[in-house]
Order: C-alpha cells, then sequence, then structure tokens
C-alpha cells in the first residue's frame, strides 16, 4: 500500500482535505483537528466536554494554536468538523502514521502476526446508530494498522478484505475468529503474499467436520502427524492456564481449502487460583503456512497474539478513552473519534506509555503538555 507516511501525528492531521467551503472560514482545518486530538488524549469524552476543554484552555492553547488573543472554536464548530471529515482520507492518514511506526522490533518472530476483529461503537449504537468498525492490529504491540467500517445491511466478511485490499502481506500471518473463515478471504490473502490462522466453527460444517473427526480418531497412518502437540503454561490475572495445541497436515489433500497447510486443534484448560473453579475449552483451526515454516509453539503464540486487539486497542479505546461511554452519533463523528483514538494509542505507545490511564492523566494534567505530544516525534516501534 502506498500511502504517505509520517513522523509525527499532527503531521498526518494536517493532511487531511478540509470539506468546508472556504466562505466564512474562521479557523484552519488542522487547527480543529489537532484541537480535538489534545482534548481526547487528556480524558475528555464527547463533543461537549471536548469543546469545554478547549474553551477552558484557550489562553494557554492559543499561542501554541496560532489563535488570535480571546478566540476559540466553539463546541458547535468542533462538532461539524468531525461530523463533515472525509472518513477515508482520515483513516488512511491515521494509517500513514503507523506505517511510518511499523519497522519490526530487533527481537521479533519470524512471522509477524496481525488480527482483524470488528467493534461496535456502543455508545453511539445506544442511541440508534449503526456504528460498527473493523480493525487491523499487530500482535504484541498493538499497532493500529488500519480500520474500515462496515457498510449498512453488510456485515464483518465484507468489511475484511476492503481492509486488506492493497497491502503487502508478505511475512505476515492475518489470525481472525470464525466469522471471517471464509474461502474467499483465504484466497485474498494468499494472493497478497500472506499467510491466514483462521477459528473454525460449525458455520464452515464440512471443514469442522472433517477436524474435529481427524484429532478424535486420526488415521493409523498419519497418527503422529495428528499427535503434534505442544503445551504451554501461564499464571497470571488470578488463574492458571494451560494451552495444548495439536496439528497436522493429514487433511492438507483432502480439504478443498486456498493453499491449506495443516489443521489445529487447542484445548485451553483455566483453574481460577482464588476457587479452584476450572473451565475448559476446546477449538479448532486451519491455516495456510505448512509444517516446514513455523514450530507447533510458534503457530500457538500466533493463534494466541489474536487477543492483541481486544485486550490492547479495544478494551483500552472503550475503559480509558472513554469510547464506551461516549455519547457521540451523528454523521461521521463516532468513526472519526475512534479513528483519532486509535492515532493516539500508537503514539502513546511508540513514547513507551504502558499504562494508558497514567498517560492519559499525564497529559491531562496540562494543556499545553497535550497539544505538544501531537507534534512528537516517537521512536519506530
Amino acid at each position: 500500500m502506498d500511502a504517505p507516511q509520517y513522523t509525527t501525528l499532527r503531521a498526518a492531521l494536517s493532511d487531511v482535505p478540509d470539506p468546508r467551503k472556504p466562505r466564512g472560514q474562521r479557523y484552519p482545518w488542522p487547527l480543529l483537528l489537532t484541537a480535538i486530538s489534545a482534548a481526547l488524549v487528556s480524558g475528555q469524552q464527547g463533543l461537549r466536554a471536548i469543546g469545554q476543554w478547549v474553551a477552558e484552555h484557550g489562553e494557554e492553547l492559543g499561542p501554541l494554536l496560532g489563535l488570535p488573543p480571546g478566540r476559540v472554536p466553539s463546541t458547535a464548530t468542533l462538532r461539524r468538523a468531525v461530523r463533515a471529515v472525509d472518513l477515508a482520507a482520515l483513516e488512511a492518514r491515521i494509517a500513514g502514521f503507523a506505517a511510518g511506526l511499523a519497522a519490526p522490533p530487533a527481537d521479533a518472530p519470524p512471522w509477524a502476526g496481525q488480527a482483524i476483529d470488528g467493534k461496535a461503537v456502543r455508545g453511539a449504537n445506544r442511541h440508534g446508530a449503526r456504528v460498527h468498525l473493523v480493525g487491523l492490529v499487530r500482535h504484541g504491540d498493538g499497532l493500529v494498522l488500519g480500520q474500515v467500517a462496515v457498510a449498512d445491511k453488510s456485515n464483518e466478511i465484507t468489511a475484511a478484505p476492503r481492509l486488506l485490499a492493497g497491502r503487502n502481506l508478505s511475512g505476515t500471518v492475518t489470525t481472525m475468529d470464525a466469522q471471517l473463515t471464509q474461502r474467499k478471504l483465504a484466497r485474498q490473502i494468499r494472493d497478497q503474499g500472506g499467510h491466514y490462522l483462521m477459528v473454525v466453527k460449525a458455520n464452515q460444517p464440512d471443514l469442522y467436520a472433517a477436524i474435529v473427526e481427524l484429532f478424535a480418531a486420526p488415521p493409523v497412518a498419519d497418527a503422529a502427524d495428528a499427535r503434534e502437540r505442544v503445551t504451554t503454561l501461564d499464571k497470571g490475572h488470578g488463574r492458571l492456564e494451560t494451552r495444548t495445541l495439536e496439528r497436522s497436515a493429514a487433511l492438507n489433500v483432502y480439504l478443498r481449502w486456498p493453499d491449506v497447510g495443516q489443521v489445529l486443534r487447542r484445548a485451553c484448560r483455566r483453574v481460577s487460583v482464588a476457587t479452584g473453579e476450572i473451565t475448559e475449552e476446546v477449538t479448532y483451526g486451519v491455516t495456510s503456512l505448512p509444517p516446514s515454516a513455523a514450530s507447533a509453539a510458534q503457530v500457538e503464540a500466533l493463534w494466541r497474539g489474536h487477543w492483541t486487539i481486544e485486550n490492547r486497542v479495544h478494551r483500552v479505546r472503550d475503559g480509558t478513552l472513554a469510547e464506551d461511554a461516549c455519547q457521540v452519533r451523528v454523521g461521521h463523528a463516532p468513526q472519526a473519534l475512534a479513528a483519532l483514538r486509535n492515532g493516539l494509542l500508537n503514539l502513546l505507545r511508540a513514547l513507551g506509555w504502558t499504562n494508558l490511564a497514567d498517560a492519559v492523566r499525564h497529559y491531562g494534567a496540562f494543556a499545553p503538555r497535550a497539544l505538544r505530544l501531537l507534534s512528537t516525534g516517537p521512536k519506530r516501534l
């Protein structure tokens, strides 16, 4: 994807085209997006709060934004800006900023995992809006690589191909849950040079039945292959979790699935340290990675890494950045604010923040600090 890259978030926002007519403009377009972003990273939720924050700090922010004394954009002006912004352009500029951070770390695994998953903007949806966004997030550090909206009267199955379109997927493994386990998407990923790891459930009945039967009663000739496994053990969050992944290439010649490399069975056993309660879960998957390309342990790590998108992005946007509590629901505003939150998460993590709540309190304590953050050139993730 030949998108421009940006060294600062403010530079990315300054490149978003202005949708307004020239007549009657009082404030430069980049100024409005910058002020909104500074308010978001200071912990403000909705547009009323954002407008009040800008007004309360006008004396401090005015010189930094280039405003005449005594003048600040009103809440109504800021509201009109996020309702009218070109969403495709905004998402592209935020992705361009992410691309400037996206060099893999020195200790990166041989395959770069990236997760696709959808997220409802619940604050907007509670008022009758239908805003559902599908994101692409790098495993491990949670870098948000892109985001698209699910079109009206559609679903994630149609949004995911648009999200991946035009990307060079070489060296990546794209993970997804069962809803997106579709032949067409698997073929697209392979055609773009990447690999896939898809969870398999009953929405693909023939594939699901074949995998379940293989691991329940593997054929004698392929018994060793079908029983190749790895077990990992983790203790944290008040529970002990044991995961066992089994894999097999025995079905490769039988399955009508794009470039299938192996099928997977993953059993998770969780024990609550406090109560001793035990929960068990078995899931199945299919991947284009052949056994020779990745060890069983690497495949299990890729499967586990899928939850990065939920734990490091969706929950943080809902909780720390208050997306779930935000009631903004008209026009382009809900997705625009979500895109800005993604850009801020990328920036804060690139600057080394591990506790995002601490970061919001830090920048919320001093308005000029929040504004200067947007012009900070972080180290590459």
